[in-house]
């Protein structure tokens, strides 16, 4: 098998190269497409040459799964589904099996049968590693959009000069407070902030925890040279915050994000007064 590989190696790239895996990745150069072939046809000799065929943890397959997961992840992001480049990937078995058939065709029909069944095999674990390299892509790129959305959805907004507001939405678990602080930190230092507004208006509930997140925030902020004011504290949220004997005495509180505002604004010496325009 292994001799085959080597002596058939070129031939078995230009096929490759022609079939959906490859042609439709390496769509501006076909050369591209034929030497990308040409390292799996390698990959599998080595494999081949280790008689570890039906191991998917066999060293040879690392440069495949490199490849193969470059390509899958290609053909992912067009919409293909894994069960979609699975088939494609079994492709490459009747090209092999073609050039098997030929190479062998004086051969004792026993050793054709043991050299077909070994080229399934072969490929049967190759379609084993694309799987798992397009699982374990498809979950890196779920992290990645995760992250991402978290990013989006805790925007630093600059108020004014050394002020910057964090509205919250939704939920706070670990991983998202984790982004609020980051976000919040990194905004107090680009902005020189010294004071810093976190409203959670729009945060549904309050529990031990989110209470624990928010002070760290605010400890932090603090260690940083700002002032953290909490804004949108509805009542059922301070019923909440009494019940659960969470102590917030320590930090500086305002029932609506208009009076947290006027508040940092007296903080970095402006104050808010109303202008009542005569009518003519």
């Amino acid at each position: 098998m292994t001799d085959l590989l080597r002596r058939r190696r070129e031939q078995a790239a230009q096929r490759w190269a022609e079939l959906p895996l490859f042609r439709t990745v390496f769509t501006v150069s076909r050369d591209e497409a034929v030497e990308a072939a040409r390292a799996v046809v390698d990959a599998l000799t080595a494999v081949a040459a280790s008689g570890r065929a039906n191991d998917i943890e066999a060293p040879g397959f690392d440069p495949v799964r490199a490849q193969i997961g470059r390509m899958a992840a290609a053909r992912s992001r067009a919409g293909q589904s894994v069960s979609q480049v699975i088939g494609e990937v079994a492709d490459l078995r009747d090209v092999v099996l073609e050039l098997l058939e030929a190479d062998t065709a004086q051969e004792p029909p026993e050793r054709r049968y043991a050299a077909t069944a070994y080229v399934t095999e072969l490929l049967a674990t190759l379609r084993l590693v694309t799987m798992e390299t397009m699982l374990h892509e498809g979950q890196e790129i779920i992290l990645r959009q995760r992250q991402q959305l978290l990013e989006v959805a805790t925007p630093v907004i600059k108020l004014w000069d050394g002020v910057v507001a964090l509205p919250l939405i939704g939920t706070l678990d670990s991983a998202r407070s984790q982004v609020v602080m980051e976000n919040l930190l990194e905004a107090i230092v680009a902005q020189q902030a010294k004071v810093a507004l976190l409203d959670i208006t729009g945060v549904a509930t309050v529990d031990t925890q989110v209470a624990q997140h928010l002070m760290k925030t605010v400890a932090s902020a603090r260690l940083m040279g700002a002032e953290c004011i909490i804004s949108g504290i509805r009542p059922a949220i301070a019923q909440a915050i009494v019940q659960l004997g969470i102590d917030l005495e320590s930090v500086i509180t305002r029932a609506t994000l208009a009076d947290a505002l006027a508040l940092a604004l007296h903080r970095v010496g402006l104050q808010v007064r109303s202008s009542n325009l005569e009518q003519p």
